[in-house]
């Protein structure tokens, strides 16, 4: 552990605790993540920026000219696929880097809560992702020509679309060996690009892969993307939220037991 890292942690282990209300004690950590990952933290954010809009270009390079539906669900689309990339993907590569280094390890001997830990954790890389969704919904509009109509609950869908995302990702990352999480975090990024009616609508996949989707969350994040960005042309049933409020509850409260696990 570097010097400044330790000195950060040193920082919030005493400024935070157990009598320290909670919300102090998640502002702690929340500065001590970022401190630990200063030096990263620009690099972060560009490769969000050019992930989103390097999504959009790509699609239109293989798609072409589309129709006004398909470029609908193209341009509500790559943004909405750079947010669940930033859970399921760079999240288990970053905590599995802080299980190699020990820091995870270390943060178990603080006299904090592992939920406020998590919760910190999981605040930082919803932050991280801010900047490229935004620039993925500006470049999908420009590129595909599409007219706007978000909707004011648009930010709840991408705090939920995000904390499940992570969460998920997390758990993966607290509860497989550290190269085998990197593995799978790869493998979703083909999943998620490809083979998630994320950018196109799910009657083009196989019945099967239909019903597969009907009850994993992905789909449903898409519904309520799509429906917050263009609420004029994508309705939003009462199931996605249901869906999509449901699994992350249930990804945080795994998440949450997949660090206790290990401690």
């Amino acid at each position: 552990m570097s010097a400044g890292v330790a000195s950060s942690a040193s920082l919030a282990a005493s400024s935070a605790p157990a009598g320290v209300a909670w919300w102090r004690q998640l502002a702690l950590l929340m500065q001590w993540q970022a401190r630990r990952s200063l030096h990263m933290l620009p690099l972060l954010v560009l490769v969000q920026l050019l992930l989103a809009v390097a999504t959009v270009i790509g699609y239109g390079l293989l798609i072409g000219e589309p129709d006004p539906l398909s470029g609908l669900y193209l341009a509500t689309g790559a943004p909405t696929a750079a947010l669940i990339m930033v859970g399921l993907v760079m999240t288990p590569q970053w905590v599995s880097q802080a299980r190699t280094e020990g820091s995870l390890d270390w943060m178990r001997t603080l006299p904090i809560s592992r939920e406020i830990y998590l919760f910190a954790d999981l605040a930082v890389w919803s932050l991280i992702a801010l900047p490229g969704i935004s620039a993925g919904v500006v470049a999908g509009a420009l590129r595909f020509d599409v007219e706007l109509a978000p909707a004011w609950w648009l930010v709840v869908v991408v705090l939920l679309v995000s904390l499940t995302a992570a969460s998920i990702g997390y758990a993966l990352a607290c509860l497989l060996p550290p190269t085998a999480a990197l593995l799978i975090s790869q493998v979703f990024v083909f999943l998620v690009m490809l083979f998630t009616p994320i950018s196109f609508p799910a009657d083009r996949m196989p019945a099967w892969a239909q019903s597969m989707h009907d009850w994993l969350p992905l789909q449903s994040m898409a519904e309520l993307m799509r429906g917050g960005l263009v609420t004029t042309d994508f309705p939003v049933s009462g199931r996605a939220w249901i869906m999509v409020v449901a699994w992350c509850a249930l990804s945080v409260v795994g998440a949450g037991l997949a660090l206790r696990r290990r401690g």
